[in-house]
C-alpha cells in the first residue's frame, strides 16, 4: 500500500486535478516515477507560494483601500477646517 504523497490538510488548498495527477504519478511503477515525483514536488511547491504571494497580495490590497478611506475623510475634514477658518477671518 501506497502512503499519499501530500498530507490531508494541504491537499485542500490544491486544485483537484493537481491531486489527481499526483494520484496517477503514485500509482506508476518503472524508472520514471521518481522524476515525475520530483517534477510534481516542485510544480506543488510554485502553486503553494503562489497562493501565499496572492493572499499577500490581497491582504496588502485591503489594507490600502482602508489607509485610503482614512486619508479620503483626513483630507474632507481638514478641507472643513480650512472653509471654516477662512470663513472666520472673512467676517473679521
Amino acid at each position: 500500500m501506497t502512503h499519499p504523497r501530500l498530507p490531508e490538510s494541504d491537499t485542500e488548498e490544491l486544485p483537484q486535478e493537481l491531486l489527481e495527477l499526483g494520484r496517477r504519478i503514485s500509482a506508476l511503477t518503472g524508472s520514471q516515477q521518481p522524476d515525475l515525483q520530483l517534477a510534481f514536488g516542485r510544480v506543488v511547491d510554485s502553486v503553494r507560494r503562489r497562493r501565499r504571494i496572492l493572499s499577500l497580495v490581497q491582504e496588502a490590497l485591503s489594507q490600502l483601500r482602508l489607509d485610503i478611506k482614512y486619508l479620503m475623510f483626513d483630507l474632507e475634514m481638514t478641507r472643513k477646517e480650512r472653509d471654516e477658518l477662512k470663513r472666520q477671518l472673512d467676517e473679521l
